[in-house]
């Protein structure tokens, strides 16, 4: 085999890169914004970066690909139909792009996931001829699913849908079943119109595992667009920056904060985020501030939560921590922090007056109180507060509760109850968020860290289903 191929994954946001090579030259598609990692797997491989591919403008991280090129001296391929602020190799349905006397890539217009939407078939050179072997889909065929229509807004989701089908039904008709596919989306990340299936796949097997290619037109786009829920609100912001044209990262160490600063801070409505595990927050933290462990996809919640443009805080126990949450807010153009602390909630304190605690149940105790008991002394659950997405919701909620995703909560506290909150999501991650700002309006609000498969085991009460 002359050609590679290695996935540089970006978990948090569950999105995939790749570096395809034929072991001296390569090509990078779809790469993040820390383009350091791709230039260390590229230095670590012995390759020289000779081009960089864009599948679409992309509505969930800012793009590298600007900067990688610029840096590498790589040429930048990116639909030819797409208007952008910067200089480019645009491409087009058909083109054929040498990367190698061994490699090319054939460019295949795949629309659906945006009206310009491109797929790119690796193709090595077999006697006199070239054979296809795999296909970067970005955000249109995808492991066991597609990329979501609906992100250019909900005017265009039915006709995107409908480009979408016909965009997966043209991939499969043109590769052989053993090409892999190799999508940008699909492992986490809300471009996706639901998750990823396999760890990887073929167009074999996507004929036989995937909606797009085993259902009708209309009805894939009835339900796809049925399926989809809300996405996070930075979206709106990435589309922009990637069409403009993105500056390079700075991940440069941010400003440090003491104790006095981190209380103004707080005090004039910024936001300051404990990065620390939910348990180390809970047993204590900084009054008013908000818990995102990196734990979880920190970056993705917080950015859909802030207000855009409102400074940020970081609080972790080490500078490594507040590094990593600095690359990952950076992928969606959260730049540069206002400032950090790193230590313990009591080095960010002014005094024992500062510090707070966030009392921990269960859903076994959950079941207990439901039954009249006030196990280990908290207070009795007057409101359970689910703060999980509304198809989860829809599968099974407990009886009673009240319904309020966790990305509505800044906007609809007003909503929750009077008395006591117990909060819960699917695992407690979203749940100590939420807490956090229940708290912080002043509410008196217990956290249920537990899964919430659980809940119906331990004995509470659960709604009837239709």
């Amino acid at each position: 085999m002359a050609w590679e191929v290695s996935v540089i994954a970006t978990s948090s946001l569950g999105d995939r890169s790749y570096l395809a090579t034929d072991g001296r030259v390569a090509v990078v598609v779809d790469p993040q914004r820390d383009i350091d990692r791709v230039l260390y797997l590229a230095g670590e491989t012995g390759v020289r970066i000779t081009h960089v591919a864009e599948t679409h403008l992309h509505n969930d991280y800012v793009s590298g690909g600007l900067h990688l090129a610029r840096l590498t001296g790589a040429a930048y391929l990116v639909a030819a139909a797409d208007e952008v602020g910067f200089d480019r190799v645009p491409v087009s349905d058909g083109d054929e792009v040498s990367l190698s006397g061994t490699l090319r890539l054939r460019v295949v217009a795949t629309p659906g996931h945006t009206f310009h939407h491109l797929s790119y078939v690796l193709e090595e050179s077999v006697g006199d001829g070239w054979s296809p072997v795999g296909v970067f889909t970005g955000g249109s065929l995808l492991f066991g699913t597609t990329g979501r229509t609906d992100l250019l807004g909900q005017r265009h989701a039915h006709t995107l849908a409908h480009h979408q089908h016909a965009s997966a039904r043209r991939l499969a008709d043109l590769l052989p079943d053993g090409a892999q596919v190799w999508p940008t989306h699909g492992f986490g990340s809300f471009c996706s119109a639901s998750q990823a299936d396999a760890p990887e796949s073929t167009i074999g097997r996507e004929k036989q595992a995937n909606p797009v290619l085993r259902l009708a037109a209309d009805r894939f786009v009835t339900e796809t667009l049925a399926g989809l829920g809300a996405y996070p609100a930075y979206y709106a912001h990435m589309g922009v920056a990637n069409t403009a044209g993105p500056a390079p990262v700075d991940l440069t160490p941010v400003t440090r904060a003491d104790a006095g600063q981190l209380r103004q801070r707080i005090a004039a409505g910024e936001w300051v985020v404990d990065l620390r595990h939910r348990t180390a927050y809970a047993a204590s933290h900084l009054a008013g501030t908000i818990g995102l462990g990196l734990d979880g996809p920190m970056s993705t919640w917080l950015g859909w939560l802030v207000d855009w443009g409102l400074p940020i805080t970081l609080l972790a126990e080490t500078p490594e921590q507040v590094a990593d949450a600095q690359r990952e807010l950076a992928r969606i153009g959260i730049d540069r922090p206002a400032a950090q602390a790193t230590g313990t909630p009591e080095q960010w304190a002014t005094g024992p007056d500062d510090l707070r605690k966030l009392p921990v149940a269960d859903f076994p105790t959950l079941a207990a109180a439901q039954a009249g008991g006030t196990p280990g002394g908290l207070p009795a659950p007057q409101v359970v507060l689910d703060v999980r997405m509304a198809n989860e919701w829809n599968a099974g909620h407990i009886d009673g509760a009240v319904h309020v995703p966790l990305h509505d909560l800044p906007a609809r506290l007003s909503d929750v109850p009077a008395g006591t909150v117990w909060v819960h999501c699917g695992s407690g991650y979203r749940a100590t968020a939420a807490a956090s700002l229940l708290a912080n309006a002043g509410r008196d609000v217990v956290l249920i860290d537990d899964l919430f498969g659980n809940a119906e085991r331990a004995g509470v009460r659960m709604a009837a289903t239709a």
